[in-house]
């Protein structure tokens, strides 16, 4: 009996149905990496040894063929993950959210995106994101029946992060802004606020930026280009403030948390930036006076001071040089406010 137990096992597993989860081609200008490296940074919640496990399991193919660890990815590769499961269901279901649409015509618009909302849905928020929104506001549009209104990401601010997103409407839209996005040919400002005062009144941080090793949610700079990906910020103090100060940031490459991590690099954390030690006092005395105003600060803006001020970029159709600025939020005007007034009072 145990014989033919086992065989039915057998049976169903070589009947097991493997479910496409990722698929992915290789951007034209990927340098070459192992494969394990260029998954665990590509896939969200991955980890180096799930992704090295699903190879062994022959479970992920390059130009239809299985794999190894060490396989180096090169441009145009066409990478699929297979597993057991079958994946999520990827619709994304319209959900009737308020957004602050600062321009829009037939080929795009931009949006200044709250702090707080995720962009669009992944693992542990499926929704309330800015795609759901975005979905919802495409399919009521009377000027486009039929269309599914699926928007085109061409870039990505953090959850906590406030500030301008374009989005594009067309495919040519969809393909010519993420030309200019790979080439840098977009400017981006943003304004933080930021622990301590820098030496310097500007300044360029080339660091390249990857994954902690010791903590994979955090990003982590890399001088030397030992690790991770290219990365260039430039940065400017627009004003000092004793024990802060509020920094614009001028972006040349795009990489997950640049500005978070290259500040932390520069010694100088973005204020209440609790993934990178900016969620206690850095500098500043330990007066209890001093302590329970920076507390008010950090409850009055519970996220990281990083604000996506300006976007610049030219129409993809009209080949016009468009340019928006979206003004500080509250909470973050607010806090700078109070900072104003306290080294003034203090002085």
């Amino acid at each position: 009996m145990a014989k033919d137990f086992e065989n039915e096992n057998l049976d169903e597993e070589e009947e097991l149905e493997l479910f496409e989860h990722f698929s992915f081609v290789v951007d034209k200008g990927q340098s070459l990496t192992r494969i394990d490296k260029f998954l665990t940074d590509k896939v969200a919640n991955a980890t180096r040894n799930k992704v090295q496990n699903a190879i062994d399991a022959g479970n992920v193919l390059v130009n239809g063929k299985p794999t190894k660890s060490n396989y180096k990815v090169k441009p145009l590769d066409e990478i699929k993950v297979l597993l057991e499961k079958p994946p999520r269901d990827t619709e994304v279901l319209p959900e009737k959210i308020p957004l602050d649409i600062v321009f829009e015509d037939e080929h795009l618009l931009v949006v200044n995106k709250p702090a707080g909302m995720v962009v669009h849905p992944a693992h542990g928020n499926w929704t309330g994101t800015l795609v759901n929104g975005l979905v919802y506001y495409f399919n009521q549009l009377p000027t486009l029946p039929g269309n599914t209104g699926r928007p085109g990401l061409v870039h990505r601010i953090d959850k906590d992060t406030s500030g301008l997103l374009v989005i594009a409407k067309s495919e040519v839209a969809m393909t010519d802004l993420a030309n200019q996005f790979f080439h840098h040919h977009i400017d981006r400002t943003y304004l933080a606020l930021v622990w301590g005062e820098p030496k310097e009144d500007e300044g360029t941080i080339s660091a390249h930026v990857g994954r902690s090793a010791k903590d994979r949610k955090v990003m982590d700079a890399f001088p030397d280009g030992s690790q991770g990906k290219h990365a260039v910020t430039h940065w400017k103090v627009l004003k000092r403030l004793r024990y802060v100060s509020l920094i614009q940031c001028n972006l040349e490459t795009g990489r997950t948390h640049q500005i978070r991590a290259h500040m932390k690099f520069l010694g100088n954390p973005l204020f209440n930036d609790a993934m990178y030690g900016g969620d206690k006092i850095r500098k500043g005395t330990q007066f209890s006076k001093y302590k329970t105003f920076v507390q008010n600060c950090f409850e009055l803006m519970p996220r990281q001071a990083l604000h996506a001020m300006s976007l610049g970029f030219i129409h993809p159709v009209t080949k016009k040089k468009m340019y928006f600025e979206a003004a500080l939020p509250r909470d973050f005007a607010s806090v700078l406010e109070k900072w104003e007034k306290y080294v003034t009072f203090e002085s």
